[in-house]
């Protein structure tokens, strides 16, 4: 009897497939580890020198630095337009700015809070991104809550910041938050895996994985910034 080559064929391109898959998403962490890198070495630079600090931050230009990784975001990064190399240049230009809006945190939390939020935001993200890529379960359902979820913690922190300026909202918010993007990590971590197809092309799926990698490196930021807040102020 001759062997079943169709099942050979088959079993063959599932294996390609889980190969290149692991791939993948080994670029996509590569990338999200070394923005996140990039942003903390940025910081603590900043953070360090009183000159660089005021210079940088130290009047309207701050509101620069500020915003300036939110333009580029929304307005510099393509996907479905720009070439891998030029979304590597913007994301790692977002990586700096955000490096440097973040090197006030210095001015507010002490270091070993900013150590311990770090680690345990590592923690946290590792632990749901391994979930979401490993669940069966569809988590569409619970990024559209999650969606909802980070419009009103953006809200309330607003509400919190101009009006009530309430030290214990601020701690119900940054758990929301946390909450929020524990979910928003999980789901972009199983749509990063399903978007990926070896029929894609190198270039479409380097493409991919610099989307991939903003989004996770976002979702970490905001992890590690709203564990922050919650582990106190000086």
């Amino acid at each position: 009897m001759e062997p079943d080559r169709s099942f050979s064929n088959t079993n063959s391109q599932a294996k390609e497939i889980d190969a290149g898959l692991r791939a993948h998403m080994q670029r996509v962490y590569n990338r999200m580890i070394a923005g996140v890198g990039v942003t903390a070495v940025t910081s603590f630079i900043v953070m360090s020198s009183p000159e660089l600090l005021k210079l940088l931050m130290g009047g309207p230009q701050a509101y620069i630095f500020m915003f300036a990784p939110l333009a580029l975001i929304w307005f510099g990064f393509r996907p479905e337009k720009m070439a891998s190399g030029k979304l590597k240049a913007t994301f790692f230009a977002i990586s700096l700015m955000y490096g440097i809006s973040l090197s006030l945190l210095g001015l507010v939390y002490a270091g070993a809070d900013i150590a311990r939020a770090f680690f345990i935001a590592t923690g946290m993200f590792a632990g749901l991104s391994i979930f979401g890529y490993t669940t069966k379960k569809n988590l569409d359902g619970l990024m559209t809550f999650c969606v909802m979820g980070m419009f009103g913690v953006i809200f309330a922190s607003l509400l919190n910041g101009f009006v009530f300026k309430s030290a214990g909202l601020l701690d119900m918010i940054s758990v929301a938050g946390i909450l929020v993007f524990s979910g928003i990590t999980a789901w972009q971590t199983q749509s990063a895996k399903e978007l990926y197809s070896p029929a894609h092309g190198d270039e479409m799926n380097s493409r991919m994985a610099w989307s991939a990698a903003l989004n996770l490196y976002i979702s970490f930021i905001a992890l590690f910034q709203y564990i922050l807040h919650f582990l106190g102020r000086e």
